[in-house]
């Protein structure tokens, strides 16, 4: 439980506690700093910006908060939680008149740390920084980070839950996302009859972060949730695709604008594993790869109890029939990602078994997930290859096409099936 259990709220102040100790700059989005906050890159080499991450010297007039918000984690309802090391220091709108909102992570205790210290070790912003901008430029919707500091200051945490902890280093990393809320966000609300502030709150998403829905519309709460739960399964579809597994899908991990955020036991799929867990937590693996999209699907379940008092009867039957279409919407999805991944442009009948056997072919040979898309998209150039069977080509040599043939291919056995 939390430390202190509040009520009719959505934030509560908080103070960051700088880092102290020999605070240094680890790394910085060159592309978040200059396109999104409309910061000149060599700003970062300025000790004025490590103060400014560490939450020391925060821009003029803000006043950092800490969101409220609770979670089903693992499918039970672990009541009140919210920002326990985050604080949203304020709004920025960029030169593109984008809003977005500056958080530090990492940046000490809030008012719903429940008793932890509220500090972030260095390997785990590092792997934020790493992984938020990654997922960027692979095209999935994700949070993003700015930059990451680091101290001398330790902390100290049990990494592998051995019963062994040890001293890391403390760091902070600057996160930034048009919002912050969660489904947990009006989960929380709804869960503790405070149907007041949730309609403020839900109206507030909708003028902020929907533009397509107007206030004066009856049925924007409909129309809300669906909009959340299709671009969330679209997510969730680009997931699958690169054979990301988020690990801890809660939520109060996923965000009402259909983004990936909060990066803690994320992982990528190497030889594919349908059962493949991120998470050394999830011992009975149910946030496992290939569990995800049942996962959402659920999760978009619990947004939807909670926006139920809000809704007329009538609504609430519309609402269990968009409810009843996203099973088939998110496999479509996934078919669709997976097609395009092995070059077919146009969904036919039998496509669903074709993906189906070339997965379960991978996992049986323990193929790479990633390498044996790639190698599928080599196809071309093997066919021309193949056109002059005499001629010596460099690239062939280079790719190893005249090498002696892997000790796995000797064992591959061919039948008229096949």
């Amino acid at each position: 439980m939390c430390t202190k259990v509040t009520t009719e709220k959505v934030y509560g102040k908080a103070t960051p506690i700088p880092l102290e100790n020999n605070v240094r700059l680890v790394c910085v989005s060159v592309d978040a700093l200059a396109n999104i906050l409309d910061m000149d890159p060599d700003v970062s080499n300025r000790e004025e910006f490590v103060e400014f991450v560490s939450g020391r010297k925060l821009p003029y007039g803000a006043l950092p908060i800490a969101h409220r918000y609770g979670g089903h984690q693992y499918g039970l309802w672990a009541g009140q939680l919210g920002d326990g090391r985050a604080h949203i220091i304020g709004e920025y709108v960029n030169s593109r008149n984008e809003r977005w909102q500056l958080q530090l992570k990492g940046s000490g205790p809030t008012p719903y740390s429940r008793m932890r210290d509220g500090r972030l070790v260095l390997r785990a912003a590092i792997r934020e920084m790493v992984v938020s901008e990654a997922c960027h430029y692979l095209g999935v919707p994700t949070t993003r980070a700015a930059a990451v500091i680091v101290s001398d200051e330790a902390v100290v945490r049990d990494m592998y839950y051995s019963g062994c902890p040890r001293r890391e280093s403390a760091a902070v990393v600057l996160r930034l996302a048009k919002c912050w809320f969660r489904f947990g966000s009006l989960e929380v609300l709804s869960r503790a009859g405070e149907l007041t502030v949730l309609r403020q709150l839900t109206d507030f998403i909708i003028k902020e972060h929907f533009p397509d829905i107007h206030l004066s519309d009856e049925n924007r709460f409909i129309r809300l949730f669906s909009d959340i739960a299709h671009r969330t399964l679209d997510m969730v579809a680009k997931w699958q695709g690169l054979g990301f597994t988020h690990g801890l899908l809660n939520t109060d991990n996923m965000s009402i604008l259909g983004i990936t955020m909060d990066y803690g036991p994320f992982g990528f799929v190497d030889s594919y594993d349908s059962g493949f867990v991120a998470n050394c937590s999830d011992g009975e693996g149910k946030y496992a790869l290939a569990k995800q999209p049942d996962v959402v699907v659920w999760n978009i379940g619990q947004l939807a109890n909670a926006l139920k008092p809000l809704l007329t009867s009538s609504q609430q039957v519309h609402m269990l029939h968009i409810l009843k279409t996203l099973d088939t919407y998110c496999k479509n999805k996934i078919l669709e990602t997976f097609l395009m991944k092995i070059g077919l442009k146009e969904e036919r009948w039998g496509d669903e078994q074709l993906v189906e056997k070339l997965l379960d072919m991978m996992q049986q040979t323990g193929a790479d997930f990633t390498a044996t898309f790639r190698q599928l998209a080599e196809v071309q150039f093997l066919l021309e290859v193949i056109r002059r069977p005499y001629d010596i080509n460099p690239e062939a040599e280079l790719r190893g096409f005249s090498a002696q043939p892997p000790q796995w291919a000797y064992a591959l056995k061919i039948s008229c099936s096949t």
